[in-house]
């Protein structure tokens, strides 16, 4: 998507403000938070925080590795990453309010000084080559329609043996989406490919994979549960605008097919 597409997708103008009042109305002290206090709000892709501890458990981070967390949303995974591999991370994201939001809840949970945040384009990175040993990426490629020059910057900015880490959705290969999704609220804006043409892509832009795992049935099953608890004032919904009905027709595609989820560890050869 270009710059403007993303913002009319992500940006609402209200993302800061919206989670603050949802921390309030969840009885969140916004002057003393911790870390695990966002957990159920701030990991914008299928299976939220399981994922992410699955695909950093994967990795083995230590704390000298450099990590890139390239389409950080509002910082979940950085921050996951930061306090529990106790590194440093570099987190950029497309959208200026979702850089200024992740931010302020770095600062709010005493982070900054591990996290830097800038605002960037995954498929331009302004970082020089052989800078970090560890890029994540989670439910970022759907917007992207050019994924050799995504994949092609991850792998720069790689140091040899570095690796590539992700979490992502793909197409099924069959039968029409509902929308709107988390990442389209209207077909143009959703970029997918299958499984075969993704592996595809990342090995042609200089990547050997390690791990390739097709985890649909567990990220449909994690999705019924979350989808059948009782309302939280936490959650994806307080800066989603219409969150419910975008889960719900990612449920369904997970459930029949429609959409796989992917993932994929890879080493920079």
């Amino acid at each position: 998507m270009s710059i403007p597409q993303v913002d009319a997708q992500y940006s609402t103008g209200v993302s800061r403000r919206a989670i603050e009042e949802a921390l309030i109305a969840a009885g969140k002290d916004i002057g003393h938070l911790a870390p695990a206090d966002l957990w159920l709000l701030e990991d914008f892709h299928t299976m939220g925080r399981i994922a992410t501890t699955q695909l950093v458990d994967l990795i083995g981070i230590t704390s000298e590795s450099e990590v890139l967390d390239a389409g950080t949303g509002i910082g979940g995974t950085a921050r996951f990453v930061a306090d529990r591999c106790q590194c440093r991370v570099t987190a950029v994201d497309l959208t200026e309010e979702y850089c200024q939001t992740a931010g302020w809840l770095n600062r709010l949970v005493g982070l900054a000084d591990r996290i830097t945040v800038r605002q960037a384009d995954v498929t331009e990175l302004p970082f020089p080559a052989a800078t970090f040993d560890v890029v994540l990426s989670q439910h970022v490629q759907m917007n992207v329609s050019d994924k050799g020059s995504l994949y092609r910057e991850a792998r720069r900015v790689l140091r040899r043996g570095g690796r590539l880490a992700m979490w992502d959705i793909t197409s099924g290969g069959h039968g029409e989406l509902g929308y709107p999704l988390p990442w389209a609220d209207q077909p143009g804006l959703s970029h997918l490919a299958t499984p075969d043409e993704l592996r595809a892509v990342v090995e042609a832009s200089g990547f050997a994979i390690e791990a390739f795992n097709d985890l649909t049935d567990q990220a449909a099953a994690t999705m019924e549960m979350v989808l059948s608890l009782p309302p939280d004032p936490l959650g994806l919904h307080a800066f989603v605008p219409g969150f419910a009905q975008k889960a719900e027709n990612l449920r369904s595609a997970l459930a029949d097919g429609r959409l796989r989820t992917i993932q994929c560890l890879a080493r920079a050869s």
